[in-house]
């Protein structure tokens, strides 16, 4: 079993609120979840208006299937039109054996 992780660090650079900082997170959130069922949530920089971290999570049975979705995470929040992708952290853990 593999496990892909990574870290996303966003700026929002169009948001001056927290109701479309909000509607922004939630909207890539809500995207890599349904089209990749991966678990992704913001995890960190929620006491800055315009500055986003979102953790994700994937289990797959092999290590290229899961760098395939962890590089389509990264192209889904790249293509984002309300925020910039500062950072990208991926790493995959392999468990058991």
């Amino acid at each position: 079993m593999y496990v892909g992780l990574g870290i996303l660090d966003l700026e929002l650079p169009h948001v001056h609120d927290l109701k479309a900082k909000r509607r922004v997170v939630r909207s890539l959130i809500d995207r890599l979840h349904d089209r990749h069922r991966i678990s992704a949530a913001e995890t960190g920089m929620q006491d800055r208006m315009q500055r986003a971290e979102i953790g994700v999570a994937v289990v797959t049975g092999n290590a290229a299937a899961a760098q395939q979705i962890l590089d389509e995470v990264l192209r889904l929040a790249d293509e984002e039109s309300e925020a910039v992708v500062l950072g990208w952290e991926p790493q995959i853990l392999e468990e058991g054996g």
